[in-house]
């Protein structure tokens, strides 16, 4: 098993980094006592865990916060466990401003001064700096550019891959809410309304034959196919490494069946990786 102790100060990323991880196949948990850690470990470890990669972010909650590391760390070495630690880092002036456009509060700021707080917490934290594995600085970091180290670091250059998700649902049943683009294939003629048809799915030849016969299925085929793979380099670098593609149709039995089947074939021959779930059969 693999894990990653996400710690540093307030407002330097650390809920950024877990996100990245997450994306990088690690089972994360925000805001993780160091006390629970190694509990969650011993569980994580079980055979009756399917869990290979976890990321805890660990925050400050006050001055005993090392004291309470330091065991854990050592805990982890003793059970063998193969663990970085990551500290987030930012200048004062910068995670002030951070603050300051959150409306949120330093955890260790008397009086609401935010600059007291970040002093009292890297004067706590100076230890634990000194002995992480990876030290960010994300002053100057946008988050496509931290998700850039981070994947640099964690996956030792491999290539990751994109992750394309593909659905087929029915409108009359709604719109799937985690798709980030809805294709209608309602434009196509609808083989419902062919006697010999109408109990069949896009999974069968007779219903993909009928949908990809009409000129308009062959043009919107070519159209978003270019478009996908245009795009694919262009989220890769602003660091998203997914896409949830949603076909859609009347009932979500022929149409939209008919053309997720064709994509995720059609991707899955360009080498991505894909998932295929119709909804609504």
């Amino acid at each position: 098993m693999e894990a990653v102790i996400i710690t540093g100060l307030s407002g330097a990323g650390k809920s950024q980094a877990a996100n990245c991880l997450e994306d990088l196949g690690y089972y994360c948990i925000d805001n993780m006592p160091p006390a629970l850690i190694k509990n969650f470990i011993t569980l994580a470890m079980s055979e009756r865990s399917s869990i290979e990669k976890v990321a805890f972010v660990t925050d400050i909650r006050g001055g005993e916060f090392f004291d309470e590391i330091k065991p854990c760390l050592q805990d982890l070495k003793l059970m063998g466990l193969n663990y970085k630690v990551l500290f987030l880092e930012a200048s004062d002036e910068v995670l002030i401003r951070r603050f300051n456009e959150t409306r949120r509060q330093h955890p260790l700021a008397e009086g609401g001064e935010t600059l007291s707080g970040l002093k009292r917490e890297r004067e706590v934290l100076k230890e634990i700096r000194s002995i992480s594995d990876f030290v960010i600085d994300t002053s100057n970091m946008k988050s496509a550019k931290l998700r850039e180290e981070i994947k640099d670091i964690f996956t030792k250059g491999e290539d990751i891959g994109f992750i394309i998700n593909i659905s087929s649902f029915g409108f009359k049943h709604g719109i799937p809410l985690e798709a980030d683009m809805v294709f209608d294939m309602r434009f196509i003629p609808n083989p419902y309304y062919v006697p010999s048809l109408k109990k069949l799915t896009g999974n069968s030849k007779k219903i993909q034959d009928y949908v990809l016969k009409f000129p308009e299925s062959q043009s919107f085929i070519n159209s978003v196919d270019k478009l996908i793979t245009e795009m694919i380099p262009c989220y890769i670098r602003e660091g998203k490494y997914h896409l949830n593609l949603a076909f859609g149709c009347t009932g979500g039995q022929h149409r939209s069946v008919t053309m997720a089947n064709v994509f995720a074939k059609k991707f899955k021959e360009q080498g991505l990786r894909i998932t295929i779930e119709h909804r609504d059969l």
